[in-house]
This record gives structure tokens, C-alpha cells and sequence, in this order.
């Protein structure tokens, strides 16, 4: 295997890695070797990084029933204890902020930069699920308004729901375990985490984090495999819900899978932003290269759909594309680098076909649309009409592209011809069109004069349609986690 890492990672792996460097399983709470292995691959130059141990149905077994027999130890802990443990966490990942973040970029190929950010999103929402915890409560309830009903003190309690299974995706492999642990652990639950087959390191070093930080003894386990490890999951019985982080595709197939269980999907997406009156047009395309290049453009919420006034769209149109032309793209750990290598080269292909089908149908291609070095240079598409492909399905990679309205009701529609419905921007100096995007646009969010992927990781989060069902955010997913049981003394 080749040895990409420095020492500083090194040196944080030697925790969770037996003497030949095979970084184990984490099974309720034990470092555990497996009959198979698996390579990261480090998309940049196609070279193994990391080998780890793959988990059998067994093993997802043993950690099921682990997790169950933790449920009372974790039920135990005040929430301030609890808040404890998810602060420590965010302090000691502060502690090792650089080595983790190299491990996510060597897991994903995005950016140094991005990989940090990423870093700064999971402490943060490490520390929020801490201060959700501390405010976790119940409300009384006046069940004696009812007639015949009499004197009575009633009140509702949440209580642990029980065993998580959560699964993530690879674009934010801290970032998307940090919103299903924190929460999870907030409540009393107990976690069996499954990630991405293709970046498993970094949920290992997250558990081992968490460890350090006090997390009892069986209350985590970090399973590491393919699609049959997360059907294990999914259909235990006893899993009493289930999180997951994917493609709509993949979430629809859960659903089915989950029968009884509570399921909580954050799905797929192709976010658009409604240019509709600016005072700094060049402010704006900006923060829409930004929005869409970062994180290679694989984030769900990245820019996609540029929907723009027709009277602004020549101006807007040569703006993106001098500023697009700008981006560099190479080695994710160069400072200078802004996109780099796509997770699978499957993706470079499939966005291939999609952008030269786009412009069989009229569209044009006004930068990139080509592959160098393995890098999907970023790409601007202009004149792109709603029924292409890569207006109507999720990109997810370095393309953004514009299409034009002249009304701003033929806006709303074209925000709303979508099977999704995650998150929205419009940009307006129009009172009456930003009042009339919220009441109309059919998604999860929609932000006024903001890009579509603007999130704040305590910030409610989730779709309508095939976006997901439920919301994220630490205070949302904390009390979906817990069962709300209603006591009433009669007096």
C-alpha cells in the first residue's frame, strides 16, 4: 500500500490500528480485526491510502445486541452528563482539527480547505447537540379541560427511543455522523453507525473520539462494509430507527426495507437559486462559484440550477464564466486548489454523457464540459432548458448552469418542476416576490437574498418530495430520537 500519510496522522491511526496498519472495527467499544479488508483510494492519482477491516452480518449482530445491552447505562446519565460527553467530544476533535481533516481529504479528494470546514461544521454541531441536550424538556398537559375528566397533574417525559442505525454518506464523513451521534446520544440512544464503504477511517477515529470524551462502553459501533452490512441494519428488529444520509434512490429502498421502523432520510436534491434583482450582481456570482464548486460540487444542496431574470442574465451568464474560468483545479491538498478528483470516475462519466446531451439539446457550453487528469474541470452551462437532464436530475459534481425566466411566477414554476425539494435561494429587492417565493416554493427551505446551500448546522434541515422525510438539525433530530410518554397523576 502506498504511504501517503504524514506523521501527524500516523500517529493519531496508531489508536485505532493494529501493527500491520489495518485500522479495525469498533464494536461496541472494542477495536476488532475481520476476516476481510478494504483499501481507501485516494480518487486524486488512484492510490490505496488506508486499509481497514470490513464487518460480516455477525459482527453487525454483535454490535446490535452490544448497543441494546448499553441502553440502560446510557438511559442513566443525567443530561448534563450527557452534554459532557458530546462538549469533550468537540474539544478533543478541536485538539486534532488538521490530522482528521487530511483524513477526509484523503477519503474524498475535496479540498484541504473544504476538509476543514467540514471539521468546523462538526465541532460546531457537536456543541450545539450539547446545548439541546441541557435543554431537553417535556410540558405539562391540562388533560382536565375535558369534562368528567377531574383534577389531575399531567405532564409529558421523553424518554430514549433505543437503537439508531445511522448511515452516511462519503461527501462530509465527520460532518454527517457529528448530526446523527450528537443528537442520538443527546437523547439516551444508543448507535450503530455504518459509513460510506469508501470513507470508513474517519467514523472509526470519530468513535474513538468519542471514547476518549466518556461515551459508556457499547454505546457505539462503527460497522464497516457494503450494501448488505447496511441491510442488516436496517431490517433488525431491533433497530428502532433508522438515519440515513444518501440518494433518494437509496432512501426509497430503505423506506420499504425499514417496515415499523421510524426512518429518517436526508435524500438527494438539485438546488436552485432564483436571481431575480440584485444591488451587486458580481457579489452574487461569486457566492453562486462558491456555492457550487465547493466540496467539489458534491454536497446536495450545492448551487445547480441558476435561475435568472432574462434582463440580467447576458451580465450574470459572463460573470460566472470569467470567474469559473478562475477556479483551479489539481491536488486537494494544494493551497491554491479550489476542485478536485469526483469520489468514483463512474461520475465523471455519467456527467460527461449528461452535459453532451445537454448540448445536443441547445444548451451551451460556455467553460469546462471536459476531463483532465481524472479532474471534472468546473463547468458552466448556459441556455439550458427545463427539460434536460441536468436541469431535472441531481449533478452532483463541479456543474452549474443558467436557465431564464421573464415572469417571476414562471420563476416559481421552474424552481418547483422538480421531483425535489431540499433547499431554495432567491435573491430580490422585491418585497411581494420574496413573500410570494415562500408561500409558493415547495421545499425544506427557502432563504431570501442567500445561495441554496446555506446552512447553519443548528438551522431545522430537510426536504419535501423525494428530499427526505424529517428534519435535521440537533434540536429536531434530538426529539425525533425520544419517545414522548404521558403521565398524569389524578389528584
Amino acid at each position: 500500500m502506498k504511504v501517503l500519510l504524514q506523521e501527524a496522522i500516523e500517529n493519531l491511526l496508531n489508536n485505532v490500528q493494529d501493527e500491520l496498519g489495518v485500522v479495525h472495527q469498533f464494536i461496541g467499544g472494542k477495536y476488532i480485526a475481520g476476516e476481510k479488508k478494504g483499501d481507501v483510494i485516494f480518487q486524486y492519482d488512484g492510490q490505496p491510502v488506508f486499509t481497514f477491516y470490513k464487518s460480516s452480518i455477525q459482527d453487525v449482530e454483535e454490535a446490535i445486541s452490544l448497543a441494546e445491552q448499553a441502553l440502560p447505562s446510557m438511559k442513566k446519565l443525567t443530561l448534563f452528563e450527557r452534554a459532557e460527553i458530546l462538549s469533550k467530544t468537540a474539544d478533543i476533535l478541536q485538539e486534532h482539527i488538521d490530522s482528521i481533516a487530511k483524513i477526509i481529504v484523503y477519503e474524498t479528494s475535496k479540498t484541504l480547505k473544504d476538509a476543514k470546514g467540514e471539521m468546523t461544521r462538526a465541532i460546531s454541531t457537536f456543541r450545539f447537540s450539547a446545548e439541546a441536550t441541557k435543554n431537553l424538556h417535556g410540558e405539562t398537559l391540562p388533560l382536565d379541560a375535558m369534562s368528567g375528566v377531574g383534577k389531575r397533574l399531567s405532564f409529558i417525559i421523553h424518554e430514549p427511543i433505543g437503537v439508531v442505525g445511522a448511515i452516511t454518506g462519503f461527501n462530509f464523513p465527520i460532518l454527517l455522523a457529528a448530526h446523527k451521534l450528537g443528537p442520538a446520544f443527546g437523547a439516551g440512544n444508543t448507535v450503530v453507525l455504518k459509513p460510506s464503504p469508501g470513507t470508513p477511517i474517519s467514523s472509526i477515529v470519530l468513535a474513538w473520539v468519542l471514547q476518549q470524551a466518556g461515551l459508556p462502553m457499547g454505546a457505539l459501533s462503527v460497522v464497516n462494509g457494503d450494501v448488505e452490512v447496511g441491510e442488516a441494519i436496517v431490517k433488525d428488529p431491533r433497530i428502532a430507527v433508522i438515519s440515513f444520509t444518501g440518494s433518494s434512490l437509496i432512501g426509497r429502498k430503505i423506506s420499504q426495507q425499514a417496515e415499523y421502523k421510524k426512518v429518517l432520510l436526508e435524500l438527494g436534491s438539485n438546488a436552485a437559486t432564483v436571481i431575480d434583482s440584485v444591488e451587486n450582481l458580481e457579489e452574487v456570482a461569486e457566492k453562486l462559484v462558491m456555492g457550487g464548486f465547493g466540496a467539489n460540487g458534491q454536497s446536495c444542496i450545492s448551487v445547480q440550477r441558476i435561475i435568472v431574470n432574462k434582463q440580467l442574465s447576458k451580465e450574470l451568464t459572463e460573470l460566472l464564466k470569467n470567474k469559473v474560468s478562475l477556479l483551479k483545479v489539481g491536488n486537494p491538498f494544494a493551497e491554491e486548489t479550489n476542485v478536485s478528483a469526483l469520489f468514483t470516475k463512474d461520475a465523471n462519466q455519467r456527467i460527461q454523457e449528461w452535459i453532451e446531451e445537454a448540448l445536443n439539446d441547445g444548451a451551451n457550453l460556455e467553460v469546462g464540459g471536459k476531463i483532465e487528469n481524472q479532474i471534472f474541470l468546473p463547468t458552466l452551462l448556459s441556455k439550458v432548458s427545463p427539460e434536460m437532464r441536468v436541469f431535472k436530475e441531481e449533478i452532483f459534481g463541479p456543474v452549474i448552469l443558467v436557465t431564464t425566466y421573464e415572469s417571476f411566477n414562471e420563476a416559481i414554476e421552474l424552481v418547483n418542476d422538480s421531483r425535489y425539494g431540499l433547499q431554495v435561494g432567491v435573491y430580490t429587492t422585491n418585497l411581494p416576490n420574496a413573500l410570494k417565493a415562500i408561500d409558493e416554493i415547495k421545499a425544506g427551505s427557502v432563504h431570501i437574498n442567500e445561495i441554496s446551500n446555506f446552512r447553519p448546522d443548528h438551522m431545522p434541515y430537510g426536504g419535501y418530495k423525494e428530499s427526505g422525510i424529517g428534519k435535521e438539525g440537533p434540536q429536531s433530530v434530538l426529539e425525533e430520537l425520544t419517545n414522548k410518554k404521558v403521565v398524569s397523576f389524578k389528584l
